[in-house]
């Protein structure tokens, strides 16, 4: 079964192949395509977002395709940065400078009000224009000091209670059972497994 998955990070693609790897899953990334149009994620919710890139990029391939979209939310913050955690800064903020406005944001905030949760939502959308999608919550805290190296985004200020580490001190293959988009690809990986047998 050959699938595209909506991006262009191939690091992103390893990660989701390794997840993938009992499925017999041909993952192909956008990097084998070219001339695909703009998508603008403009949804209000990570669920129109990646519906919204599946479809553009099935239209666009003929293609099944596999699309997210994810974020952090902060209950102090009314669920900020939500949708925009990418861009939580501006347009082409980085990493650092993102983590570093949501802590200004939380510097008024004690330790124990800092919930958060990363989401994410992913679509598996059809040449027929039928989509199944399948989302999942990994429940943490903010804290004021980044800790490990692996991971991205907001990674290391995104404290995991049960395993008394933050997600960038975890190893990969440890994040990719509890994270987010691990358990929304498990829903995913259970699926696909129910279509080939």
């Amino acid at each position: 079964m050959k699938i595209v998955f909506a991006t262009k990070n191939e690091g992103k693609v390893r990660e989701i192949k390794e997840m993938l790897a009992s499925t017999n899953v041909e993952l192909l990334s956008l990097n084998h395509f070219e001339s695909l149009p703009e998508i603008v994620e403009d949804g209000k919710t990570y669920l129109e977002n990646a519906l919204k890139k599946a479809r553009i990029v099935s239209e666009s391939t003929g293609e099944t395709v596999l699309a997210d979209d994810s974020g952090l939310e902060v209950a102090a913050l009314g669920g900020e940065p939500g949708i925009y955690s990418a861009r939580y800064a501006g347009e082409g903020a980085s990493d650092d400078e993102n983590n570093a406005r949501l802590l200004d944001k939380l510097k008024d905030i004690p330790r124990e009000r800092r919930d958060a949760s990363f989401c994410c939502a992913l679509v598996l959308y059809e040449t027929n224009g039928n989509y199944h999608s399948f989302e999942a919550r990994w429940q943490g805290r903010i804290i004021d000091e980044s800790k490990g190296d692996n991971g991205f985004g907001y990674d290391p200020i995104f404290f995991c209670p049960e395993l008394n580490k933050t997600a960038a001190q975890l190893p990969p293959e440890i994040k990719n059972k509890v994270s987010h988009r691990g358990q929304a690809f498990a829903k995913l990986k259970d699926y696909l497994g129910s279509l080939l047998t």
